[in-house]
């Protein structure tokens, strides 16, 4: 049995032999069957990794990869070995992460003070008489 990384989704990935987060090297069977792998590998999936070895043992945890870039070969029989070289987030992407993270709820609690103001100024006019 071969080594696997589990994602975060879940998703299994068989690999081959001797592999390292620097060099994840994956079978395919052609190169539609690549690009599905290829597209299982996100920021939300490689956020929480799991290598386990061929007997189901778990040799890594990772948290936080980044796929730094793939590497494909075609054999003449149509298959593809992709050697995916991931590594984990530098302190400056994780602070520009959180950074996003604190603008995001900014905006959200921004729009929600908006809506009170807005709120709160019709049941104003409501309570003086007026047709707010």
């Amino acid at each position: 049995m071969k080594d696997t990384m589990i994602l975060a989704d879940l998703s299994e990935i068989e690999l081959e032999a001797g592999a390292s987060l620097s060099d994840i090297r994956v079978a395919a069977t052609d190169r539609a069957a690549m690009l599905i792998t290829w597209s299982k590998l996100t920021r939300e999936n490689l956020a929480v990794v799991k290598i386990k070895n061929g007997d189901g043992v778990v040799r890594g945890n990772y948290e936080n990869l980044v796929l730094e870039n793939e590497t494909s070969k075609v054999a003449s029989d149509g298959s593809v070995m992709t050697s995916y070289h991931l590594r984990p987030k530098t302190d400056l992407e994780r602070l520009a992460e959180r950074m996003d993270a604190v603008e995001t709820g900014q905006d959200v609690q921004d729009g929600a003070i908006n809506d009170i103001a807005t709120l709160t100024g019709e049941i104003a006019g409501r309570l003086e008489g007026g047709t707010a």
